[in-house]
């Protein structure tokens, strides 16, 4: 457990250094699975169970049905009930539902529903495929930021959309009093050290969306991260994230790089294929992912194993990174 606490829906506060921050989404938001049962069906109990564990663990808020809780494979009415689930099972947290698609009415009327059921905030999506220009960009985020009255993050994946979002459109949806946010996944610390630059004056958060990124953009003047490897190391994620806020970067570092093996060993295969894979061995529910993923490939399953083990037995930085065995990380890169 952590000493990170939410005080508001988008404010945080530390007890380590007894100071609340303005910044509209701080700390650590795990992007959820989202676990199915052996007939493909949404497994409701065991993702309000997970949902509680987070919460428990110390987390400052939860992202269902992103790109991690396979959006992509779920219909509309699944996506609503498992935003109800998870705000159901939560006390006292922020759900931010991922809501982005690249058909604008579409997206809007999920982000309607999203805000129906309950959600607190919604992470949207780069629209992917059609390939807009900057104008197109600000119109689809203008036009649900204006008709839905939550706060938005807007959500940079090039490597999934194949475009990037230019930053001057970026600054300028910073301006919007609804668009609160940047999920910064693109990978290029250059752009995203620009977007934390030219967005400085705005109520407007720049957030991790790579976990080995994450220190460095908190370096540079992020302010949390949408969190993969929180699933499965909660309390390690929120420590890394809490010491880096508050300035002890030594502190940071230690657990940045206890962490990166498994963050290496989560991707090694397509994203949520491995996670979903580490939390059936914690026992947070089953492998299963939809078609067409498939199943984390055999090979790596035990060495995912021996690396979990080794987290089990130790407290958040307390780990040698150079004594975790190298098989367990061989050929993540």
């Amino acid at each position: 457990m952590t000493d990170t606490t939410t005080t508001t829906p988008y404010a945080t506060h530390d007890a380590t250094d007894g100071e609340t921050t303005d910044a509209p989404f701080e700390g650590v938001y795990p992007a959820m699975t989202t676990p199915f049962t052996d007939d493909d069906a949404v497994d409701h109990d065991q993702l309000a169970a997970n949902a509680q564990f987070l919460e428990r663990a110390g987390v400052d808020g939860v992202v269902p049905v992103g790109s991690t809780g396979e959006s992509a494979t779920m219909s509309h009415d699944e996506h609503v009930a498992v935003i109800e689930t998870v705000r159901d099972a939560l006390d006292d947290i922020p759900v931010i539902a991922g809501t982005g698609s690249n058909n604008t009415a579409e997206a809007l009327s999920l982000s309607r529903r999203a805000a129906d059921a309950g959600a607190d905030g919604l992470l949207l999506i780069s629209p992917y495929y059609n390939k807009p220009e900057p104008q197109g960009f600000l119109d689809h985020y203008r036009t649900i930021a204006d008709e839905v009255d939550l706060p938005q993050i807007v959500y940079n994946v090039p490597s999934r959309t194949g475009q990037s979002i230019p930053v001057d459109v970026t600054v300028e949806l910073a301006e919007h009093p609804n668009i609160r946010g940047y999920k910064a996944a693109s990978g290029d610390l250059n752009l995203i050290s620009e977007v934390i630059e030219r967005t400085r004056d705005e109520a407007f958060a720049v957030l991790s969306g790579d976990d080995g990124l994450t220190l460095p953009v908190l370096s540079i003047g992020g302010t949390g991260t949408i969190s993969v490897v929180a699933n499965v190391e909660p309390e390690r994620t929120c420590a890394m994230v809490g010491a880096a806020l508050s300035g002890d970067y030594d502190r940071a570092r230690t657990l940045h790089h206890e962490l990166s093996p498994l963050v290496r060993e989560l991707f090694a295969e397509t994203n949520p294929i491995p996670v979903k894979e580490a939390m059936h061995i914690r026992g947070r529910g089953g492998p299963r992912v939809r078609s067409p993923l498939s199943r984390l490939s055999e090979d790596r399953r035990e060495s995912l194993r021996d690396l979990l083990a080794a987290y089990d037995e130790h407290a958040p930085g307390a780990i040698d990174p150079t004594a975790v065995d190298p098989a367990a990380t061989e050929g993540a890169e």
